[in-house]
Order: structure tokens, then sequence, then C-alpha cells
């Protein structure tokens, strides 16, 4: 999945302010799937997101979009390290059910997001949050790209999903 010089560029501009705060940043420092950073997973489903809704034109609000699938897993934790949990009022505050959420209130405390955008991240993880639908195009453009970067990164352990030559700092 390759995006243009000029679709890099989109991605850069709209992503800057995010991709530079030190919060965000500090995404690096937790694996997500395999050996690939949280950071990294996050970019792969803006790239992934991105290709895709100008592949298939699916008209989506690019910046709702692209800042959307980038701070989806912004939670900011090793869930790796995270206790098991026992009986089914715990199950839901396993990772999988309860990260949308913790990503949703980091986002909405360091940015000033979007009603949509939250939408991205509190339905990035549908159906097994089945509270929290998506409600627009990017919401489930992100919940598709979101599955497939899970998968791929999971059972081949790639870093890179969508562009395996990119430097880790550019879109």
């Amino acid at each position: 999945m390759q995006l243009s010089e000029l679709e890099r560029g989109r991605l850069a501009a709209i992503l800057e302010t995010y991709d530079r705060h030190p919060e965000v940043q500090r995404m690096r420092e937790f694996i997500q799937h395999g050996d690939v950073t949280t950071y990294q997973h996050c970019k792969n489903v803006v790239l992934v997101s991105f290709w895709l809704n100008r592949r298939f034109h699916l008209g989506a609000d690019e910046t709702s979009l692209a800042v959307g699938a980038f701070l989806h897993d912004f939670y900011l934790y090793d869930w790796h390290k995270r206790k098991s949990f026992r009986g089914l009022r715990r199950l839901f505050e396993m990772h999988g059910f309860s990260h949308p959420g913790s990503a949703c209130v980091n986002a909405r405390n360091y940015f000033q997001i979007t009603k949509k955008e939250q939408n991205i991240i509190q339905s990035h993880m549908w159906p097994l949050t089945f509270r929290h639908m998506p409600t627009c195009r990017e919401a489930v453009i992100v919940c598709l790209a979101d599955k497939y970067c899970a998968v791929v990164e999971s059972m081949f352990q790639r870093a890179r999903v969508a562009d395996a030559d990119a430097p880790d700092n550019e879109w």
C-alpha cells in the first residue's frame, strides 16, 4: 500500500501538531503487537486508512480520519503488564474493552478533538466494544484498518504495514 509524495505531504501537514506532542511521542515506549510500538501501529493505521479512503473513493473527511486513526491507541500504558482479570464484570476492564475509552480521554485532555474523532477512537474496537458503534464512515474505515494492521503486525511481526521502506519519522 503505497501513498504518493503528495498524499504523504497531506498527512504530514494534518498530523504535524499531534506528532510533535511529547505525550504522543511516549507511544514509542510501548509495544503494541509483536515488536511493533504503539506509535508505529497508529502510523500504520493512519496510512492504511488514508490509502483505503483515497483508493476506494470513500469520501471520508481526511482530517478527522487521520487524527482519529493517529490517536486511536493513545492510552499510554503497557497493556502486557496488566493483571489477569476474573469474572464477567472484570472482563470489561480488560485492555481490549477499556483502552478505547482511555485513549479518548487522553486525546480530549491533550487536544481539542471533534465529536467525530472521539467516535473514531471510542469505536475502533467494535464489535468488542459493542456500546460504542462506529457512527461515521471515518470510524468504520479506522475500525477495519486497525484490524488489518493488528493481524499483519501480530502474525508477521512487521513494523511497517503500509510502507516497509519509510523512515520512522516520515509519513
